[in-house]
Order: C-alpha cells, then structure tokens, then sequence
C-alpha cells in the first residue's frame, strides 16, 4: 500500500548572497517563508511573523521567498518590484509596504513601493507581467518552491522542514523550539513519509522472528505466542491464544484496509476506467491461477496437495518497497499496476482461505453473519455516514463469521463494501462557511474569546471536517498507516520464526519446490500471460510508458509471497513440521523474485523501448 507524499524538504538552501534574510546568519533557527503579496493568508499572517522575531530574537532568522499566486499579474509584478531594490533594506521596506500597507494588495500599494524605493514612476508598476516574468530571482524562487513541494501561501520550512501545523504563536513555538512532542511526531511522519518504510519494518519484524526462534529465547517466544487472552461474561468466556489474536484478529484491519483500497481505486482511483482496470485485474487472477497449476503438478496426491492456496499470494508491501527504492527506474504507471494487481491478489487470497481452508462451517452463525451484512447495507443505503455504526456491526461480524468456521478475516472485506464513499465536497461552500465561522468568532471578545471558540463553532467545524472526505476515506487514512506500521510487523514477527536445523527439510523435497516454483515460476508467467491475452483480445490496454520486459520485472516482484504465503501456509499446514518446511520455501522463493525482479527492473530501466512486444 504505497501512497508517495510530496516533498516536505527545503529544495534549494538557504543564501545569504540569494536570499533575503532577517537576522544573524549563524542564529540556530532558520524560518523560510514562500509567499505572495497579493495573498491575504500571507498578509494575514505577517503579523504573527513579526511577533514571532520579536520573541526569539537573534536566535530566528527569517528568510522570505516569492511564490506569487498563479494567475495574479498584481502579484507577480510586486514580486518583481521589491527585486528591484538597490539593496537589502531597500527591500524589505518595500516588502513592509507590499504586505502591510492596505487589507488587499492594490495598484496604489506598488506605486508607494515605487516611491519607496525611488524608482522613477514609469518603470513600476507599468511593466506587463509577461516582461516582469523575466526577473531572475523570482522565477528562482517559484522553482525552488515547486521542487520544495509548495502548493499553497503562505509555506513555511523551519530549519528545512516543511511545517504542516497550525499557523498562531504557540504552534510555532513548539515546531522552532523542538519540543519532545514535536521532535517524536516529525521523526514518526519522516519515516512513515519513505515509501520503503512499510517493507523494511516487516523485513526487520520477520529477521527478529527467525533470530528470536534460533537463540535461547526461542522455547520461551513460543510459548508467549500461545498465551491465552479473551473476555469472560460471568459463565461464558472468549480466548484465543495471542498468535491467533493477531491471525485472526489484527489481520482483519489489514484486509479491510486492502478491500478500501480496492474499492477507492475501482470508484475514483486508476481504476475506474473500466479498460484500465482489465489489465491489473486479468494480470492479478492469471497471477494466482498459474502458481497454483504449478504447485498442483509438483505435489504428489496427499496432505499436501490442500496447498495450493500458499504460492498464489503477493506481499504488497515488500512489493511496492522495491519499486519505490528504485525510483525513477521505475514509471508511476507500473507501480501503479503492480500495486493494484497486488491488491486484487489479497482480495483473492482472503476469499481462497474463506473457501478452501475453513473449519466446519456453523450454518447458525453463518445466518447471523448475513443478517449483519444486511444491516451494513440498510446503514449504507440509509446514507448514515458516522463510522462508528459500522466499527459496532463490524466488531458482531466478526465474532459471527468466527464462530460459523469461515476465516474470521473476512468481516474486514466485507465491512470495506459498505463503509461509505460520499461526492467530493463543494470546496467553495465549505470555504465560505468557514470563513463566517472565523469571522464571527474573531469578533467576540473577552473571557469568551480567551476561553476558545464557542461550542456551537466547534460543532459546525466538526460538521465542516467531517464533510471533507467520505468515512471510507476516513477510516483508510486513519488505518492504513497502522496496518502498514503495525499489524503486518506483528504478524511478520509472530509467524515468520523458525528453527532452522539439519533436518527441517528432510522429507519435504516437492512441498519446498513446489512452493518456490510457484513464486518464482509460476507467478510471473501467469500474470504476464493474462496480461497479454487481455491485451491481445483488446480487453485491456498496456500504458506506453513501460516496456513488456518491464512488466515481466514487475511480475518477477510479484512472486514475493512472505506475508500472505505464510498466512495462507499457516491455515493450509497445522502440522509443525510441515508449515516449518513452507516457511523455507516462502523464504527462499520469495528472495529469488525479489533480486530476478529487481534485476530485470534495473537493466530495463536503464533504456527500455516502451512500444516493445512480446
């Protein structure tokens, strides 16, 4: 699940023979500010700015940077009529002038900046912006603001960071001074922000896994992961061990996550076309028949042969952290199919072990799981839009479709189906309610005022978020950085440990084959062959951006199974030795796609013809 977040570094450094700065050049806190003078939000907050160097003194300087707004000729000509002072405090006067003089930048406004900077009156502010366009140092500027990730004035960076937070004194405060609290949420958002940070952290959960299991502390994690833990209700009680907690339980936020996924894209996303969504989806179900084929014919009739399931899955997160680490090696659009492919597969998977490797199934609980899908749809189609009907039906699913003997993981599925998306917001609607809102909040006064805003304001502001985003994309941008960041770690740390011995294999030669052969075969010849046949009937259409051997790399990648193999193998092999002997395999297999894939991805990268058939 990879979602690429825009820069949030400084692009270009700070200059003291460039840029023009506001304090000593040595003080240990550096604020840099894109802005506009016809912005009112940059004129509005100039005067928190000047209160801000007041209080730090020389420990802050301030460093301003044009990005006039996109469209404004006023805005772009002042930028270049303040770079037309002599010198540095010629500049900032007119800067003051610019900013300060009226509530709205105007024409009389440029013409006092003129008179400011004595320049004679028929070069400013005459000059049409399209001449005015040629100064140097704002058309710099308005790149450095691009490649910094600016999208808005006012923008500002301290100490090369971008700040995201609010915009009075005491935020500030806290982001300059580097509070605890700010320190630990900028780390946490650095990291979560690298692409690769998902698959490292189950990398790194899944090598704890197997050093914990080959040290002295082994006997002892196992025992710790069949610990018992549940709810008792007078004479009834519910326990699970903590392994099956996390299996069963934790993994259910995983795959509600995955089926919002899949449901965004197939509603607003690269998916929605119906063309652009053939080529993932026949890639995705080619990529789970094929491996399974393979395995079929390896394995011999017996125990083993319930095993299919195991080499059909993709670990998305391992998956996508390899393209994303190879950059611009690698177009937007393969990820993007990769990933989407990668998510149709769990979808598959998650039904594969509800069909395939489910208990006895409890027809009683099964007619209570549907009745709890028919009150998720009556609350879907009665347009209630609070999450917290559907968490509580959600929380019933689950527990039914747990006891019926189907895979409990399922609920997470099905939940996504009815969690509800929502039309995009009239923006210009909910700006101007907004902007009431502030206004006349601003003009209460007194004890009121210094108590906050009103509690009837918070409400609508409340009402004002909520209408931002549908709750489905609530709940996946509330939950897809813990599925990333927590539950797939725990499960890599709870499942992937191992005791590797002499004899862990012994006996196992065609299960282990079948497995990698499966995952390194199997898989990438049949997502590539669906592709093409869908592509052949015209069912779908390849993007010209990537090559054919490009696409084989990426469904090279695709045959790392690890998590969902091992989540599968674990249903599909309750005897120890056996899931030990799977586990292997998973491994072994799943580092032969990822460098195959790699490799293949590196070399193409490096000058592939994208019109290239097969």
């Amino acid at each position: 699940m990879s979602h690429q977040a825009a820069s949030s570094r400084l692009d270009r450094p700070v200059d003291q023979t460039r840029d023009h700065m506001l304090g000593p050049a040595d003080a240990p806190i550096t604020v840099v500010e894109y802005g506009s003078y016809d912005c009112p939000y940059c004129r509005a907050v100039n005067e928190h700015i000047v209160q801000l160097r007041h209080e730090f003194g020389d420990r802050l300087r301030y460093v301003f940077r044009h990005f006039p707004l996109p469209g404004s000729d006023i805005a772009l000509r002042a930028a270049c009529l303040a770079e037309r002072a002599p010198s540095e405090e010629g500049f900032w006067r007119a800067h003051i002038t610019l900013m300060t003089r009226s509530h709205t930048l105007s024409e009389d406004d440029l013409v006092q900046a003129q008179r400011d900077l004595g320049l004679p009156a028929s070069t400013q502010p005459s000059v049409p912006a399209d001449d005015a366009r040629s100064n140097p140092r704002v058309e710099e500027d308005i790149r450095s603001a691009r490649a910094s990730g600016v999208v808005v004035t006012p923008t500002f960076f301290i100490n090369g960071r971008r700040y995201d937070g609010p915009w009075d004194e005491s935020s500030f405060t806290d982001a300059m001074l580097r509070t605890p609290g700010h320190r630990i949420r900028s780390a946490a958002e650095d990291f979560a922000g690298w692409a690769p940070a998902a698959g490292l952290l189950l990398l790194l959960g899944a090598i704890l896994a197997v050093l914990l299991s080959n040290s002295s502390l082994g006997p002892a994690v196992a025992q710790w992961w069949e610990l018992p833990l549940g709810l008792s209700f007078g004479e009834s009680a519910f326990s699970m061990s903590l392994l099956h907690w996390i299996n069963d339980g934790l993994l259910t936020f995983f795959f509600l996550v995955v089926g919002l996924e899949i449901k965004r894209e197939f509603t607003v996303g690269h998916l929605a076309d119906l063309r652009a969504a053939a080529l993932p989806v026949a890639a995705a179900l080619g990529g789970m028949a094929a491996p399974a084929l393979v395995y079929s014919l390896i394995v011999p009739a017996g125990p083993w042969a319930h095993g299919w399931g195991v080499p059909i899955a993709t670990d998305t997160a391992f998956a996508v952290a390899l393209i994303a680490m190879m950059g611009n090696k690698v177009p937007t659009s393969l990820r993007v199919f990769l990933t989407a492919a990668a998510i149709v597969d769990d979808i598959g998977s998650i039904v594969v072990v509800a069909a395939f490797y489910s208990d006895a199934l409890s027809l009683q609980y099964m007619a209570g799981a549907l009745v709890l899908v028919g009150v998720l749809a009556l609350l879907n189609h009665a347009h209630i839009y609070r999450v917290a009907p559907y968490a509580a039906v959600g929380i019933l699913l689950w527990a039914c479709i747990h006891a019926s003997g189907v895979h409990a993981t399922l609920a997470g599925v099905l939940l996504a189906l009815f969690i509800p998306t929502r039309p995009p917001a009239n923006m210009m609607a909910l700006t101007a309610q907004a902007d009431a809102l502030l206004a006349a909040e601003a003009r209460r006064s007194g004890e009121v005022l210094r108590s906050g805003p009103s509690q009837p304001a918070l409400r609508a502001f409340d009402a004002l978020h909520d209408r931002l985003e549908s709750p489905a994309a609530r709940v996946l941008r509330t939950m897809g950085a813990r599925s990333s960041y927590v539950v797939l770690p725990l499960f890599a740390l709870a499942n992937a440990g191992i005791a590797i011995g002499p004899g862990i294999l012994h006996g196992h030669g065609p299960l282990v084959l079948a497995i990698m052969a499966g995952l390194v075969v199997g898989k990438p010849l049949g997502l590539v062959a669906a592709s093409w046949v869908a592509v052949r009937l015209g069912m779908a259409k390849k993007p010209s951006d990537y090559s054919w051997t490009q696409l084989v790399g990426a469904a090279a990648l695709a045959g790392i199974g690890f998590t969902m193999s091992l989540f599968i193998a674990g249903q599909a092999f309750p005897g120890e030795s056996d899931f030990a002997a799977a586990k292997v395999a998973i491994f072994i297999g799943s580092i032969i796609a990822s460098v195959v894939g790699v490799a293949i991805l590196w070399k193409a990268g490096s000058g592939a013809d994208p019109e290239q058939t097969l």
